[in-house]
């Protein structure tokens, strides 16, 4: 017998078994993480390509574990009850769902609670689940590679704000570096007594002390948590910002201030209703917001970016070889929809090689997109033919691709519009387009104008449909067939010739294999 199937869960650390045995059936695995923090309780379920692994499920359950936790010490009993409630669904739901063991942690609430020890053994005698209670630290650390998991490579500081705490961990060229934690959750805060100016003091006092043990931190602030994320949705109600999406939503320095003042100007209740926030969250971003003026005070990042991905990310990303950290989590993203949805699985690569030298001069960045736009071409292919384009823009600007900042959702979804329409004027969309600047629309639909006409020479994944040359000061656009794909340029093909053509603003030229 294999002995990595003979080894016991202990031997692979605090977190069990790997979440991804074998190289084999990565790319299949549907795994359950539960995070049990000190306001909510979580599972997700995720499924589908390993180094960017899509949701299959993801359910929170607000508990208020650490309410009270500041004056009584012990966790919140309601609390107490509701997350043993929500962890026995949980339960049942990972084996309706196939997921193997679940892997659950606790944080805060469950580590600084005298009944802590108690609540967790209570919930592997009535669940048969063990809770792995981690340290402040090694909550900063699974943090930080969650932001890793969609950012890799990144640099600047991770700040992951919970209930009762509140984490911060450098991270720089894809490690995670010094890391600290702090009593600074907003559940704890608002038992400080002496009012907001006591409290404006006292957490101030502790990232003072923060600030000496981390040191300057002026690269990019990433957001963590549920209470950051709920600042951010009124960030974008208050700027009136059309794609709501957070993960990579930006905000700068002067923005937190604006929106400070944003959430003190207006009633809680109707704000929150106009942005969608939960009653219970809603109640702790007066205090949560205060800690972020001061964390944005004392470090003095030069931008901020939203994080989706957390300490639930961190633990696939510990599971991770290092060969599979270093993939790009958006084309492993785009493979896999290719693999699963496309017609012709392999066909993206193929397109990709045909339109290329249509980009020649074109970034890195920009290429990556171009290559992205190949594999995803094809994956709503079942819609209807009326609404496919429209489809392939919300896909791409709303699901859950790791590595992208908004433009670039923006550039890659019109550049799928276009591949299915020739125009992008008369949509739901039109506000959006307004993040992306003319010539990068322009750009987009150039590219999905080129997957428009090359989708037309659809052969085996393996033959060659021809060749693109681009003379831009001659303006003519050449295109050279071989003799497998001639006799598929047929009147389609050569309408969507010209209208690539046109888009480049050049004169099309064929010439036929004989």
């Amino acid at each position: 017998m294999d002995t990595e199937n003979q080894a016991t869960s202990t031997d692979w650390g605090p977190f069990g078994r790997p979440l991804f045995n074998d190289p084999q059936s990565r790319a299949l695995s549907r795994v359950g993480v539960v995070d049990v923090g000190s306001n909510s309780v979580r599972l997700v379920v995720f499924d589908g390509a390993a180094r960017s692994p899509a949701y299959f499920f993801n359910e929170k359950i607000m508990c208020g574990l650490g309410e009270g936790l500041s004056e009584t010490g012990r966790l919140n009993p309601q609390g107490r009850v509701r997350a043993l409630a929500a962890i026995r669904r949980f339960q049942r739901l990972a084996e309706g769902m196939d997921t193997g063991p679940l892997t659950a942690v606790a944080t805060a609430a469950v580590r600084d609670a005298e009944d802590g020890p108690e609540f967790r053994d209570l919930v592997e005698d009535q669940t048969g689940l063990r809770l792995h209670v981690i340290d402040g630290t090694e909550e900063a650390r699974l943090s930080a590679q969650g932001v890793l998991l969609g950012w890799p490579g990144s640099y600047g500081l991770v700040c992951d704000i919970g209930g009762a705490s509140m984490e911060l961990a450098e991270i720089e060229k894809g490690r995670v570096g010094k890391r600290v934690s702090s009593p600074l959750g907003p559940l704890r805060l608002k038992w400080i007594k002496g009012g907001k100016k006591a409290r404006k003091a006292h957490i101030k006092g502790i990232l003072t002390d923060l600030h000496e043990k981390m040191g300057d931190q002026h690269n990019r602030l990433f957001l963590v948590g549920g209470s950051w994320r709920a600042i951010a949705k009124i960030d974008m109600e208050r700027r009136g910002y059309p794609l709501h999406v957070l993960h990579e939503y930006r905000m700068s320095r002067k923005a937190v201030f604006a929106t400070a003042r944003f959430i003190k100007e207006n009633d809680p209740e109707e704000l929150r209703n106009r942005c969608g926030v939960s009653s219970s969250r809603m109640a702790l971003v007066p205090i949560a917001i205060e800690v972020l003026k001061e964390v944005v005070k004392t470090f003095g990042p030069r931008d901020i970016a939203v994080s989706s991905y957390g300490i639930r990310e961190g633990m696939l990303y510990e599971q991770m070889p290092q060969q599979l950290r270093d993939r790009d989590p958006l084309i492993e993203a785009c493979r896999f929809a290719e693999a699963k949805d496309a017609r012709l699985p392999g066909f993206g690569r193929t397109l990709y090689h045909f339109i290329e030298p249509l980009f020649h001069s074109a970034r890195d960045e920009r290429k990556r997109l171009i290559r992205a736009a190949c594999l995803l071409h094809d994956v709503t292919w079942r819609a209807h033919p009326d609404y496919r384009a429209e489809l392939c823009f919300d896909n791409a600007t709303r699901a859950n691709l790791g590595g992208l900042k908004h433009s670039e959702r923006i550039f890659l979804g019109l550049a799928l519009l276009h591949r299915y329409s020739n125009t992008r004027k008369g949509t739901r969309f039109e506000p959006l387009y307004e993040l992306l600047p003319e010539k990068d629309q322009q750009a987009a639909e150039v590219l999905g104008k080129a997957m428009r006409f090359g989708a037309m020479l659809w052969l085996d994944r393996e033959a060659k449909p021809g060749k693109l040359v681009l003379r831009p000061k001659k303006k003519v656009l050449e295109l050279r067939l071989t003799p497998e794909s001639t006799p598929l340029f047929g009147e389609v093909a050569e309408a969507r010739f010209q209208s690539l053509a046109d888009a480049l603003g050049a004169t099309p030229e064929v010439h036929t294999a004989a």
